[in-house]
């Protein structure tokens, strides 16, 4: 049975990402098959852990997914490793709730049975960081935290002050430290860390990381603790199809420096259910491949690439004349914004886009657009029929110049008193909202099969 651990934090900004990442790729860089994971949506971080692991990093929501889902997707990414590795959200106990622990990584943890290292900030204490440690040993004792680490430490003499007192208080053994070290911390913008795919992370900032985890972090002690997870619940729920699907619609997946987002899973349960993923480039290639019935246009940051996009007048032209054979696009966040008529970049310079739907996109006067949302369709569409509903999330600093109405929209947004949400025009469908194609049966099923339909009236 495959090992695992979770990384989590104290809270936000202690440095999970970067301890995480570096405990994967110490223990790769050891010759161990290690799978990562990420608790919650996000999609920035899994990018770090991919690279650090040489595998797809993979999403594990016990929000938007159902439990027994979660189970399937992790005991099926992490049964070929030696270990697995879920770096946390947020602090541990954080999540949809004020009063419980939906979605939070306490409540991962408890699903997987896993075991928790909990990074602590001691960059501004020194024996008080044991009163820290121990309220959230005490908070949950279902939650079984096994060991601490220890961040921004100024000294080994600072550690001195710090490890003997947490070790006597809770029980629990300090299994590493790193300094305060400001070439290890990574520069982030208004959505967090930068992603990998825009080529910013440097192999140097790996092999730095890599070096400190040797020294200070006890990588045997966190095998030993990994090495306790329980053993794996019922994980069949289902998503994956019984058989293998042979390929029936060739589906066009936009990868690129302006289009990264997507749930690995999500795109293995669309292969899965019989779609050819087709990578493309809306920044560089000059159209879409041929023969293909839909077109996924995830989320990233078209905001930054504006000009390119909006130069690359031959992939504009393809998308308008696929949209108009009625080739499906199904666009979140980020594609909703290159399906507009045009977007602004961080200077506020508007750029004409696809023009597939009635959205000027802005970041002047920009607020950020964030929380775990259920919607219901205003309609049938890739995804859903109407009056079906599916969970997913929103996060995004830009605005519309002009809000959907209930006629054209997408969604009502049925925990935001029904409010009208993304746009809804021919075979084009669009949303801020982020779907994982998990967090219901049919989901990738109906989404193939749509662009099955349409590969069939649009092929001559």
């Amino acid at each position: 049975m495959t090992s695992a651990v979770v990384i989590a934090g104290v809270r936000s900004g202690v440095g999970k990402t970067t301890i995480a990442s570096g405990v994967m790729g110490a223990l790769a860089r050891r010759g161990m098959r290690v799978q990562p994971f990420k608790a919650g949506p996000d999609y920035i971080d899994p990018s770090y852990h991919t690279i650090a692991c040489g595998v797809p990093s993979r999403n594990l929501d016990t929000w938007m997914l159902p439990h027994p889902v979660v189970s399937e997707l992790f005991h099926r990414a992490a049964g070929a490793a030696d270990i697995a590795v879920v770096e946390g959200v947020m602090g541990v106990f954080d999540g949809h709730s004020s009063l419980d622990e939906d979605g939070s990584t306490a409540e991962l943890a408890k699903l997987l049975d896993a075991p928790v290292i909990l990074i602590a900030d001691a960059g501004k204490v020194a024996r008080s960081v044991a009163a820290e440690v121990l309220g959230y040993q005490q908070f949950d004792p279902d939650l079984r935290i096994a060991g601490v680490i220890l961040n921004g430490v100024g000294s080994e003499r600072h550690l001195e002050f710090c490890q003997p007192q947490i070790e006597a208080t809770t029980g629990l053994p300090v299994v590493g430290w790193l300094p305060r070290r400001d070439d290890l911390v990574q520069p982030e913008r208004h959505l967090g860390l930068i992603p990998t795919a825009e080529g910013t992370v440097m192999e140097d900032w790996y092999d730095a990381l890599n070096a400190q985890i040797e020294r200070t972090i006890d990588l045997d002690a966190i095998t030993r603790i990994a090495a306790t997870v329980g053993r794996p619940r019922d994980a069949g729920a289902g998503v994956f199809p019984e058989t293998p699907q042979a390929p029936r619609a060739a589906i066009a997946v936009a990868q690129d420096r302006a289009f990264s987002f997507y749930y690995q899973d999500s795109l293995d349960l669309l292969a899965a259910w019989g779609a050819e993923i087709v990578p493309f480039s809306p920044l560089d290639d000059e159209s879409l491949p041929d023969g293909v019935g839909g077109v996924y246009l995830g989320g990233g940051f078209p905001e930054l690439f504006a000009e390119e996009l909006s130069g690359n007048a031959g992939m504009l032209e393809s998308m308008r004349q696929a949209i108009g054979r009625g080739v499906q696009v199904y666009a979140e966040c980020g594609g909703l914004m290159y399906l507009g008529r045009s977007l602004s970049d961080l200077d506020g310079r508007q750029f004409l886009m696809v023009g597939a739907i009635p959205v000027v996109s802005s970041m002047e006067g920009r607020r950020l657009h964030l929380g775990y949302r259920e919607v219901e369709a205003c309609g049938d569409g890739p995804l859903l029929t109407a009056g079906q509903q599916v969970r997913g999330h929103e996060f995004h600093w830009s605005v519309l110049q002009d809000p959907p109405d209930a006629a054209s929209a997408a969604y009502q947004v049925v925990n935001q008193e029904g409010r009208p949400e993304g746009f809804r025009a021919g075979s084009v469908w669009a949303s801020y909202i982020h779907v994982h194609l998990g967090s219901r049966p049919g989901l990738a099923k109906r989404f193939v099969d749509t662009c099955a339909a349409a590969r069939d009236e649009v092929t001559p």
